[in-house]
């Protein structure tokens, strides 16, 4: 990411477009992890959709280190979610889902063992207002595109909600 100062688009995904984010408990981690990103590591997020596969963030890094950010994001959460995958006795696809990062991780010499993300992220700084409302419109769209839900308000994870002035989740800080 170039621009340390920069507003972000990033698409994240799972490894093989694994649908993960099918259970409460799972969205909750991200949540939490969003969450504390924003109260403790300086994350401005101003947007963000949850998918079952893969999530799109609209952030900024108040410490003007966005890389560093999104690689301890995404180590934390990948750690996080493998645990509550391990721990999850509702978790009928438990063991392909665990045989599945370990294979992954296996692949790619920079994980230690199971790999959750996609390693790639194209991050996009957004450098106007109508780039930044493309990209909110395409984030908050997803799930409706998907065929999950007919208004993008409906879908609980997606900042779609705060642009509504619905609560959300997540702590957005909205882009006027």
């Amino acid at each position: 990411m170039g621009n340390p100062e920069g507003i972000y688009f990033i698409p994240s995904a799972i490894i093989n477009w694994i649908d993960v984010f099918v259970r409460e408990e799972y969205f909750a981690v991200m949540a939490d992890s969003l969450n504390y990103c924003i109260e403790n590591k300086g994350r401005i997020l101003h947007g963000y959709c949850i998918m079952p596969s893969h999530i799109h963030l609209i952030f900024k890094d108040a410490n003007n280190k966005p890389s560093k950010l999104l690689k301890e994001f995404k180590t934390c959460t990948s750690k996080q979610l493998k645990k509550e995958i391990e721990a999850n006795p509702q978790e009928s696809r438990k063991e392909w889902l665990m045989d599945m990062m370990k294979e992954a991780g296996l692949k790619n010499s920079n994980v230690k063992s199971h790999q959750f993300w996609q390693q790639h992220n194209h991050p996009t700084e957004l450098w106007s207002n109508y780039v930044i409302d493309q990209k909110l419109d395409y984030l908050h769209n997803n799930p409706v595109e998907a065929g999950f839900v007919d208004e993008p308000v409906h879908w609980k994870y997606s900042s779609a909600r705060d642009y509504a002035k619905i609560k959300s989740y997540i702590k957005v800080e909205l882009i006027e």
